[in-house]
């Protein structure tokens, strides 16, 4: 997942934010319980009674962590609230919701400690991200850097011959620079930062690429970009027989292969060095026992034709994604990404995931509905300059997820786990 080297300087610009490398660097150093004490964990993990369910909100509610919507306190949403949200609205699907943590992350943008929320219906999919995030919190937390982000779109503009399609092209580059200001147009947040063109013989596939603010940004770009296209079309040296606002090229919630090479969405790389101490006493295994299943896994996962190979992203962006108003079917693209796993030199387990389609937004989309706004909150998430912070958050949630999927492999107690979590007694 490479970027060029104009792109490369003008990332580690953004994320200097005018400091020294070094000085910015110290963000994503290590901070042990025994140097900065950590908040206490969620309580009565499996207590499924009454009075489990309020020892937990009590806990959290003297950390200053409110869940009045998610406790089913307010009234319930007008319809005309959700116009813009869903069509032919009669319900509302409820998904219980949990929360791992304290999550200790150096991020730079997400520096602190939080708890996640996450929706699902798969017991022991919380308890395990919840040990994971335990994991990674006694080792001194997760390093998470937001890397990239672009949203992209990819039209498709059909010609004659091969002559007329290359005349096209030729002439559409030439004018990249003028296209700011029809996305600003559209858009104020909407900004044009790169095009990538594909000549298919008489075929020309053009793919914008844009930063969208806070807002996942799906929505902008297709607006964007048939501005973009209608432009083209009307002032073209050549017009086209046909075109398609989308050439099915941009990958927009698939696994594809230029979602794996190309950053679509926030590229965040989050890692941990896990003591072995710790891994023993909570995992049940050593740093040699991880590394070992995830070489295997990486040969199975190349057998299976996986984009990417990791244990389950999918399990964490989604249940995140459900709790906090994001397009669920974004999984899909969110997902494709790498798991690494080595021993360092002191004898402690290095892991590291990279995501490159991290397509998250901290406004616009389902994040104003009450119970998406309140999981946000929770994570000081909502609203403008916080979707980096978000992205880290959910690239360190992920990776709290490969330690204990990977470590319950490891240590043969994976049917285990899913047995007592799992299963209706």
């Amino acid at each position: 997942m490479p970027v060029s080297r104009k792109r490369a300087a003008s990332i580690l610009d953004r994320i200097l934010h005018g400091a020294q490398v070094g000085e910015r660097l110290t963000r994503l150093k290590p901070r042990l319980p025994s140097e900065a004490p950590l908040p206490a964990r969620v309580p009565a993990g499996n207590d499924h009674t009454e009075a489990g369910l309020q020892r937990r909100r009590a806990a959290l509610a003297g950390q200053g962590i409110a869940l009045d919507r998610l406790a089913g306190a307010g009234a319930e949403l007008p319809p005309a609230a959700l116009a813009a949200n869903i069509e032919n609205f009669v319900g509302f699907a409820r998904v219980p919701v949990g929360l791992i943590g304290p999550l200790r992350i150096n991020g730079a943008n997400a520096h602190g400690d939080f708890f996640v929320p996450m929706a699902t219906t798969e017991g022991a999919l919380v308890a395990s991200y919840h040990r994971g995030a335990y994991v990674i919190s006694q080792s001194g937390g997760a390093s998470a850097v937001c890397l990239t982000e672009t949203v992209s779109r990819a039209p498709c503009f059909l010609f004659r011959s091969l002559a007329e399609a290359g005349l096209f092209l030729s002439w559409v580059l030439s004018r990249f620079d003028s296209f700011q200001d029809i996305v600003g147009g559209t858009s104020r947040h909407c900004r044009l930062v790169d095009l990538r063109t594909s000549l298919m013989g008489k075929d020309v596939y053009l793919g914008f690429e844009y930063e969208t603010g806070d807002a996942a940004g799906q929505n902008m770009v297709t607006i964007a970009t048939e501005a973009i296209c209608r432009h083209l079309v009307a002032h073209a040296p050549v017009q086209p027989a046909h075109w398609y606002l989308e050439g099915n090229l941009s990958g927009d919630k698939k696994a594809t292969m230029v979602a794996f090479t190309y950053a679509r969405g926030k590229k965040v790389v989050a890692e941990v060095a896990v003591q072995r101490r710790v891994l023993k006493r909570i995992i049940h295994a050593e740093p040699e026992d991880l590394v070992r299943y995830w070489q295997i896994s990486l040969v199975g996962g190349a057998q299976s034709g996986s984009i990417g190979v990791h244990g389950h992203f999918a399990n964490a962006l989604a249940a995140v994604f459900i709790a906090c108003g994001q397009d669920a079917a974004c999984v899909a693209e969110a997902s494709v990404g790498l798991t690494r796993m080595d021993v360092t030199a002191e004898g402690d387990l290095y892991v590291c995931v990279s995501l490159p389609n991290m397509i998250v937004g901290t406004v616009g989309g389902g994040t104003h509905l009450p119970t998406a706004r309140e999981c946000l909150e929770i994570m000081d998430c909502y609203g403008a300059d916080r979707a980096r912070k978000f992205a880290e958050i959910c690239a360190a949630a992920a990776l709290a997820g490969e330690i204990s999927i990977i470590g319950a492999l490891s240590a043969g107690e994976f049917g285990a786990a899913h047995a007592r979590y799992g299963r209706k007694k």
